[in-house]
C-alpha cells in the first residue's frame, strides 16, 4: 500500500474499489499505485493482483476519473465497490459470481488476441522471407509492429503517470534497437515471446484468482421463499434477514441461516472439508452453499447475501491479498533500485567494451539490449505475492483464515502455542461421561433423569436428554415439577418422588456411604460436575458430566508437539477441570486466570524469546490475543472473532493450528524456490550472454520464462499438504 500524509484538515474519506482486467502481475500493480497515487485527492491505493482488485481512499473522486486512469495504461475496469462514511456497499455473492461467468476464454481476450495476431504476423514473415528473401527485412520489421505498437503505447503511458522503467519500456528499447542494428528477426521473435510470456502470466493468474472466487459460485441462484402461505422462487441475493425457507434434498442452502423444522443430513465438504456429512435438525446452523441430502429442511435467514459465511471469507481473503508481507516490501524496496540498475549495466556492455578495448560495437550493443531483457524484475517481484495469494486461497478453502501475507509468514515461526480451554480445546458444553448405579440401575437412573430434565434448557439438562436419546431411553412423564435454584429438581415420576442435584443437596436428603462418596471425589477428581438422583429419599445413583476435548484436540497438540511447538493451557477455569483435561491432552495448564493474567502470561514468554500464538474465542480472551505475535479465533462462520483476530479457524479443529503452522512453512519454502528460480535464471543466461552463446530471444525466455515458472510453483499451493 502506498500512503500520502498531508497537513490539511480531515476531510471525509471515500473508499472505491474497483476490478481491474489484465492486471496480473506485479509490475502491473506497481504501474497503477504510481499512477493513481499522483491523481489530486486520493489518499492511498491499495492493490491486489490475486483478486484482481485496485481500492483507492480519496476525498470524493468521481469513479470514472479512477477508471480513465487505469484504462490509460491498457487495463480494463470491470466492475466497482464503493463505500464511504454515509454507507457501505458491497457486492453480493451472486454480483461476484456473475462477473466471474462472464469471464471469456484466453483466446478471445485483449493479451490473447495480441498474442495470436503476432505469431500468424510472425509466420507469414517466415513464409514471406524464405519466398522472397529481398522483403525479409520489411515483413519482420511489420510483424514487430504488430506486437510491440500497443506494448509501446502502455510502455509511454507507464512513463509519464510514474514509472519510466516498466517491462514494457524495456521490450521497447530492447526491441526498436534490435531493429536498428539490423536484427529484425529476433526483434521480431522477442515481440511474439513476451506476448506469449505476458498471456501465460495472466492465464495463471486467472486460475489462482479462481481458486478462491470459485466459493462464490457454490451459492445457488434462485431460493424457495415462504410467503403469504405459499413458497415461490425469489434471486437468493434479495432474502432479507428473518425471511423463511424451503430446501428442498438434494438442493444447495442459499443462505446462512437456522433450521427451523425438518431434519436431514447436510453436505458441508464444500464449505469445511469435511467430507463425513452431518445431521441437522431444529436450532441446528446452516451455511450458505452446502448441500442437503435427504429431507426437507425449513431455515430462518441470518445472514443478508453479501454478509453470509461464503462472501465473509472472499471478502476477508481478497482484502488480506491486498496486504503486503515483509518479504514482498523488501523485494518491492529492492526492485526499485534493481530495474534502474539493471539498464546501466545493459548500457554499459553496450557501450563500454567497444570503447575501452575496441572491437565490434554492434555486437557489443546486441549483448547489451539482451542484459536490457533479462534484467526484467518481473518473476523476481512476483515471487512473494503469487506464492501468498495462492496460500491464502487454499488455506480459506479450508477454513483457514489468514489476514494477509505477514500474518502467513509469522505463523511458521511461531514456538509456543497457547490455548483457552472451553470452546477451543473442548467443545464447550458438557457431555455425560458416566452413569453411576447405586440402589438403581445405570438404566434406571439416567431414565429417571431424563424425566426430570425435559423441557428444560439448561446445558447440564440439554446433555442428558442428549444422552437418553442417544441411548433411545423411553422417558417417563414427570408431574409436580419444581426447581430449587443451586441444589437441583424435583418432581413425582412413575408414582416416586425424584430429586436431581447436587451432592451437597442430596446429602440433605438422604445419606452418602463411604463407598458412594469415594466415588463423587474420583469423578471430581477427573474435573467432572456430578449430580446424584435420590428417588424416594435413597441414593439411586450419579451422573456426570464435563465439557470434553474437541474430538481432534489430542491429535492437533501432538502435530505442534511434532513441530517442536511448546502447547500451553491458559484458562479461567477451576484448577482441578483443567488438570484433568490437561492431563488426558497431554498439554501444560495455567488455571483460574483473569483476562488479564492471560496477556501477562504471553508478554512473559515473550520476554523469554518465545514467538507465541495465542488461540481462543476471540472475545474473552481478547487482551492476550492482542499481546501475543499472532492472535488466532477459534469458532464458527459467524464469529465475531473473524473480523478482529489475525487469523481464525472456522471449523473449529484444533489440527488446523498445525495446518495453519504447516501452510506458513510450505509458502515460505515456495517463496525461497521462486527467488531462487527468478534469480538464478538472470544469472546463467547473463553469463551466457555476456560471453556470447545466446542472444535476444532466450533473454526473453529468461524474464517470461522464469515468471511463468514462479507463477506455476506458486499454485502447487492450492493442493493439499502433500497433495
Amino acid at each position: 500500500m502506498i500512503n500520502r500524509e498531508t497537513d490539511l484538515e480531515v476531510v471525509s474519506v471515500e473508499t472505491t474499489r474497483v476490478r481491474v482486467e489484465g492486471m496480473d502481475c506485479a509490475s502491473c500493480a506497481t504501474k497503477i499505485e504510481n499512477a493513481l497515487i499522483r491523481m489530486p485527492g486520493v489518499t492511498d491505493v491499495s492493490v491486489s493482483v490475486a483478486g484482481g482488485t485496485v481500492t483507492v481512499g480519496h476525498d470524493g473522486l468521481d469513479r470514472d476519473d479512477i477508471g480513465n486512469r487505469i484504462s490509460s495504461l491498457g487495463y480494463r475496469v470491470a466492475s466497482a465497490e464503493s463505500d464511504g462514511f454515509a454507507g457501505e456497499r458491497r457486492k453480493t455473492s451472486q454480483e461476484t459470481r456473475s462477473s466471474d461467468d462472464d469471464a471469456t476464454a484466453w483466446w478471445r481476450t485483449r493479451k490473447g488476441m495480441l498474442a495470436i495476431g503476432s505469431g500468424i504476423a510472425l509466420a507469414a514473415a517466415f513464409a514471406l522471407g524464405k519466398a522472397v528473401p529481398a522483403t525479409a527485412h520489411w515483413a519482420f520489421l511489420v510483424a514487430m509492429l504488430v506486437g510491440l505498437v500497443p506494448v509501446a503505447r502502455r510502455a509511454i503511458a507507464a512513463a509519464r503517470a510514474g514509472t519510466p522503467f516498466s517491462i514494457e519500456m524495456l521490450m521497447s528499447i530492447a526491441a526498436v534497437g534490435a531493429v536498428i542494428i539490423g536484427a529484425t528477426e529476433e526483434a521480431a521473435t522477442v515481440v511474439f515471446l513476451f506476448l506469449i510470456g505476458e498471456l501465460l502470466e495472466g492465464v495463471a493468474a486467472g486460475r489462482a484468482r479462481a481458486s478462491i472466487q470459485g466459493l462464490t459460485a457454490l451459492v445457488p441462484k434462485t431460493a424457495r421463499l415462504e410467503e403469504d402461505g405459499g413458497v415461490r422462487d425469489v434471486p437468493a441475493d434479495s432474502l432479507q434477514i428473518g425471511a423463511t425457507i424451503q430446501v428442498r434434498p438434494g438442493d444447495r442452502v442459499p443462505a446462512d441461516g437456522v433450521v427451523l423444522s425438518g431434519e436431514s443430513t447436510v453436505d458441508e465438504a464444500p464449505v469445511t472439508g469435511e467430507s463425513t456429512p452431518v445431521r441437522k435438525g431444529a436450532d441446528a446452523s446452516v451455511f450458505a452453499g452446502t448441500v442437503n441430502g435427504d429431507g426437507l429442511l425449513r431455515v430462518r435467514v441470518t445472514a443478508a447475501a453479501a454478509d453470509n459465511t461464503i462472501a465473509r471469507v472472499v471478502r476477508l481473503v481478497e482484502e488480506a491479498q491486498e496486504s503486503k508481507a515483509p518479504t514482498e516490501r523488501f523485494i518491492d524496496r529492492f526492485s526499485r533500485y534493481y530495474t534502474p540498475g539493471v539498464v546501466v549495466v545493459a548500457a554499459l556492455v553496450a557501450v563500454a567494451p567497444p570503447l575501452l578495448f575496441g572491437g565490434d560495437g554492434v555486437g557489443w550493443i546486441y549483448k547489451g539490449l539482451a542484459v536490457l531483457l533479462i534484467g526484467c524484475p518481473c518473476a523476481l517481484v512476483i515471487s512473494t505475492p503469487a506464492a501468498i495469494a495462492a496460500s491464502l486461497s487454499a488455506g480459506a478453502r479450508r477454513g483457514l483464515l489468514l489476514k494477509g501475507g505477514a500474518v502467513l509468514e509469522q505463523i511458521g515461526r511461531i514456538t509456543v502455542a497457547c490455548f483457552d480451554k472451553t470452546g477451543t480445546l473442548t467443545a464447550g458444553k458438557p457431555q455425560v461421561t458416566d452413569i453411576v448405579g447405586f440402589s438403581r440401575s445405570a438404566e434406571d437412573v439416567l431414565r429417571m433423569a431424563a424425566a426430570l430434565e425435559s423441557g428444560s434448557s439448561h446445558p447440564l439438562a440439554t446433555a442428558i436428554l442428549s444422552k437418553a436419546a442417544e441411548a433411545k431411553t423411553r422417558i417417563p412423564p414427570a408431574s409436580n415439577a419444581s426447581a430449587n435454584r443451586g441444589k437441583g429438581v424435583r418432581a413425582i415420576v412413575d408414582g416416586m418422588e425424584v430429586f436431581l442435584g447436587s451432592p451437597k443437596a442430596a446429602a440433605e436428603l438422604a445419606a452418602l456411604s463411604d463407598a458412594q462418596q469415594a466415588r463423587i471425589a474420583v469423578l471430581n477428581d477427573e474435573g467432572k460436575t456430578v449430580s446424584l438422583l435420590v428417588i424416594d429419599e435413597k441414593i439411586a445413583g450419579a451422573i456426570a458430566m464435563r465439557d470434553e476435548p474437541r474430538p481432534d484436540a489430542e491429535k492437533g497438540l501432538k502435530l505442534l508437539s511434532d513441530a517442536g511447538i511448546r502447547r500451553m493451557m491458559l484458562t479461567g477455569d477451576n484448577r482441578r477441570t483443567a488438570v484433568a483435561i490437561g492431563k488426558q491432552l497431554g498439554i501444560e495448564v495455567e488455571a483460574e486466570l483473569l483476562p488479564e493474567d492471560k496477556q501477562r502470561i504471553v508478554g512473559r514468554l515473550q520476554q523469554q524469546g518465545s514467538v507465541v500464538a495465542k488461540v481462543g474465542d476471540g472475545i474473552n480472551d481478547a487482551p492476550a490475543l492482542a499481546a501475543a505475535d499472532v492472535g488466532i479465533a477459534m469458532g464458527g462462520g459467524t464469529d465475531v472473532a473473524l473480523e478482529t483476530a489475525d487469523a481464525a479457524v472456522l471449523h473449529g479443529r484444533v489440527s488446523d493450528i498445525a495446518a495453519m503452522v504447516d501452510l506458513s512453512k510450505r509458502t515460505m519454502s515456495n517463496i525461497r524456490q521462486n527467488i531462487s528460480i527468478a534469480l538464478g535464471f538472470k544469472a546463467v543466461f547473463l553469463v551466457t550472454t555476456v560471453v556470447g552463446i545466446t542472444g535476444l530471444w532466450p533473454a526473453i525466455l529468461a524474464d517470461t520464462g522464469a515468471t511463468v515458472l514462479v507463477t506455476v510453483n506458486a499454485l502447487r499451493l492450492l493442493k493439499p499438504s502433500g497433495g
